[in-house]
């Protein structure tokens, strides 16, 4: 139970700074803050892995972490606003 308020508390963080660093309007609620920044956390650690072969599973709550976990939720929001444009 504590890990999934810890991958919740992380996933606001990180999904907060990446809303923060990214330019434009973002209408996104804390739910969906807190939904990107966990998926923008395994999409960081993924490319953390392929790119620099780093392997921080042990050390949740590293600056290492939490800067590939905002670069993936970078990447995630991006994503998110292009499949939520109205057409």
């Amino acid at each position: 139970m504590i890990n999934i308020i810890a991958w919740i508390i992380f996933g606001l963080i990180a999904g907060a700074i990446a809303r923060f660093l990214k330019p434009g309007n973002d209408a996104a609620g804390w739910i969906t803050t807190i939904i990107i920044g966990i998926v923008g956390s395994v999409v960081g650690g993924f490319l953390g892995r392929i790119f620099f072969g780093a392997d921080v599973t042990n050390d949740v709550f590293s600056f290492y972490s939490l800067a590939m976990s905002v670069v993936g939720a970078i990447i995630v929001l991006y994503a998110y606003n292009a499949l939520s444009r109205k057409a």
